[in-house]
């Protein structure tokens, strides 16, 4: 697919976002579902169950964003701190960074000297660009972004609990646990096929891997509680 201007247009470019806000929802719904059903299955009345399934959004939505501006700052600081050292090696050894740069470019197939011509043309438009993304791999795409992987995923963790949560109001006592697991369920595929499809890979297995796993842990977490709920 392209752009208006010609263009190509990559899924790539979503990597960053969309990790963060899948990881986010799928872990929202995921997470509440399996709270609720446990407590519900320790034979908890509707309204423990519904304060223990708001706990775990509000907690869950505050613990990814926390997660993920930690893990996703330490990322950003090594990449800082891999750019001020080519900085300094550029200021310090411009001919080495040349050679440098010309052997990478020869490396992966052009003429020797067609390889020192990019080079040299690529660190005069734009030195410290061309070694961030030749030599460590670092690109505007991928780079990391703290802040925005903590807001997608806490909004995403919101936005995904809250589909149990609401399952859990409108559901009578006696059917909640079947409800409840069935709709997450099908939240878990739509949002499994919906990633798979916005990442450009095949909607069929993208759903079937989401809804599997998610089955796994509703199971193992409705068991826990209800031999919980016997003992106690």
């Amino acid at each position: 697919m392209r752009s208006p201007i010609g263009t190509e247009l990559h899924h790539t470019g979503r990597i960053g976002w969309l990790r963060a806000a899948v990881l986010g929802a799928n872990d929202g719904i995921l997470s509440t579902s399996s709270l609720v059903l446990g407590v519900a299955a320790a034979h908890a009345t509707h309204g423990s169950v519904m304060v223990a399934g708001i706990a775990g959004l509000v907690a869950g939505a505050m613990s990814m964003a926390a997660g993920e501006y930690v893990s996703v700052h330490s990322q950003a600081d090594t990449e800082e701190a891999e750019l001020n050292l080519e900085r300094t090696e550029l200021k310090e050894d411009n001919k080495g960074e040349h050679e440098e740069l010309t052997k990478i470019y020869a490396a992966r197939g052009l003429e020797p000297s067609l390889a020192k011509q990019v080079a040299e043309q690529l660190m005069k438009h734009d030195a410290l660009g061309a070694h961030a993304r030749d030599e460590l791999g670092i690109s505007d795409t991928f780079r990391a972004r703290p802040i925005q992987a903590a807001v997608a995923s806490a909004a995403s963790f919101g936005v995904g609990a809250a589909l149990p949560l609401l399952a859990t109001t409108l559901s009578p006592a006696a059917g909640l646990i079947p409800i409840v697991s069935a709709t997450s369920l099908i939240f878990l595929a739509l949002l499994g096929g919906l990633a798979a499809r916005a990442g450009g890979a095949g909607v069929t297995m993208g759903a079937i891997r989401v809804t599997f796993w998610g089955a796994m842990a509703m199971a193992l977490t409705a068991g826990i509680g209800a031999l919980v709920g016997t003992v106690v």
